[in-house]
């Protein structure tokens, strides 16, 4: 298995959940991880900081370099990614994990809500991969990962969410041109999603509580598959929609995925677009 060793990671939304989890494991080879996130206060509901999140990575073998950034600015990941670069020596991999969720209706969404959804998940993905350009280009094996869905165009997609769907297959948009684009530059884009609902927050807040975290996997699972991701040949792997259970199964050989449920053995949620 390949090593992130002295790779340095900036992690979009790495305060928490899937993020965190996808820092944790780079750190465990003793990579560098920005985490690129909001949150540097405790929030009532949300655990975790990028302080408490720098903490872990530390613990776990890597660097930390926890920042406060809003993804929605321009000013700020450019701030953050220059930081990056002088702390750490560049930028080998750009995780776009931070996201915008809300499940309504076209009658129902609000504005502000649409607005935000996008301006997080389309536009801030777009943005940090346009910033992130530069840095990536002078890495020997530069990955971007878009944490977002297989571009499944499918009506049962849309119909109970049209606003939340456009905005995460927006992300999905963007791996789909940038493996194209970036395929000579030797940048690899990929994207990777859970079969399954995750224990977080998310899921936690807004998915049915705690019912539905039983019936979730760690995040470890997706730490556990971008790595995989992230330690591949970037000329040679590109353009995929990765599903976490199928690489950890088909690629990592692993027969068994108990380990990673909230109830080992216990049913299983699928998640939105699988």
């Amino acid at each position: 298995m390949g090593s992130l060793a002295g790779k340095t990671l900036f992690i979009t939304g790495a305060s928490r959940g899937i993020g965190e989890a996808i820092a944790i494991r780079a750190a465990q080879d003793g990579a560098n991880i920005v985490i690129a996130a909001k949150t540097a206060e405790p929030h009532p509901k949300l655990e975790g900081t990028i302080y408490t999140a720098a903490e872990k990575v530390e613990k776990a073998g890597g660097k930390a370099l926890p920042l406060v950034v809003d993804i929605r600015f321009e000013e700020q990941i450019s701030s953050a990614m220059a930081k990056a670069a002088e702390t750490f020596g560049g930028i080998d991999i750009l995780v776009n994990n931070a996201s915008a969720i809300n499940l309504t209706d076209t009658a129902s969404v609000d504005m502000k809500r649409f607005d935000l959804m996008h301006s997080i998940n389309l536009r801030g993905t777009f943005l940090c991969g346009k910033l992130a350009l530069p840095y990536l280009k002078k890495s020997a094996n530069a990955h971007i990962l878009n944490l977002s869905p297989p571009l499944n165009m499918e009506e049962r997609w849309f119909a109970p969410h049209v606003a939340y769907t456009m905005a995460k297959f927006g992300m999905s948009m963007c791996i789909l041109g940038w493996a194209g684009e970036l395929r000579e530059a030797g940048i690899a884009a990929n994207a990777l999603w859970p079969k399954t609902t995750i224990a977080t927050a998310a899921v936690q807040n807004l998915l049915g509580g705690d019912t539905v975290m039983q019936m979730s996997r760690w995040p470890s699972i997706m730490g556990d598959a971008a790595h995989w991701i992230l330690t591949q040949p970037s000329r040679e792997c590109t353009g995929n929609f990765f599903i976490d259970e199928d690489i950890l199964m088909e690629k990592m050989g692993k027969k068994d995925l108990g380990e990673y449920s909230v109830v080992p053995g216990g049913k299983l949620a699928p998640d939105f677009f699988v």
